[in-house]
């Protein structure tokens, strides 16, 4: 089955996209997928952050969607996303997905801001982007031991590197505040010789199979 009959088949349920969307989106599963070995300031990282209505994922619901680009190791607010799903659901993910590209993603708090956002996404559009995801949220204490040792809030990690952003609890403006930890991230990585995305990915894995049973 190629691209175009899965995307058909994976949308039966939900409500048909214009034109032009399905162009958009046509073109964005058609990209190769990013190579996970690229160094660090050769890659394009993409931050993405959700906002909703709780933080319960049985019963809160996506509101908005956000995203930075790090591109290369430079940050720059204008090379960002941000839309509300209250508008356009269908539009707001499919411009997301355009921003992204093929990865690789960063979010703080995979469990939590990825189970939101591919939930939305087959809810949508019916498709499942296979972006690798980095989580900051166990790369961060892997990374920065000796400043937080365990999993810990955004919060917490944005008084320890002294970082602000323009309003917290709003989609994009705590994804400026973790692309900044991103880049954080990759400098203490750079020094540690984790020099790939494929290198974070498995230092995640890594510090996750570290977790005590519950």
């Amino acid at each position: 089955m190629n691209w175009l009959a899965r995307l058909l088949s994976t949308r039966s349920a939900a409500a048909p996209l214009d034109a032009g969307l399905r162009e958009t989106l046509a073109q964005w599963q058609m990209l190769p997928a990013a190579d996970a070995g690229t160094p660090h300031f050769e890659a394009r990282y993409v931050i993405v952050n959700t906002e909703a209505t709780g933080l319960d994922l049985d019963r809160d619901q996506l509101l908005a969607v956000a995203a930075i680009a790090l591109d290369c190791g430079l940050l720059s607010p204008a090379a960002s996303y941000y839309a509300k799903l209250a508008d356009d659901a269908a539009a707001a993910l499919v411009g997301l997905l355009a921003f992204a590209g093929a990865g690789p993603v960063v979010v703080f708090n995979a469990g939590f801001n990825r189970s939101l956002l591919e939930r939305a996404l087959d809810e949508h559009l019916g498709v499942e982007p296979q972006w690798l995801w980095l989580d900051l949220h166990w790369l961060l204490p892997s990374l920065y031991n000796e400043l937080i040792g365990d999993p810990a809030r955004l919060a917490d990690w944005m008084k320890v590197f002294e970082i602000e952003t323009f309003q917290r609890h709003h989609a994009l403006g705590d994804a400026w505040a973790i692309a900044q930890l991103m880049l954080a991230a990759q400098s203490r990585a750079l020094a540690l010789g984790l020099n790939t995305p494929r290198s974070l990915a498995e230092l995640e894995r890594s510090r996750r199979q570290l977790r005590p049973p519950a």
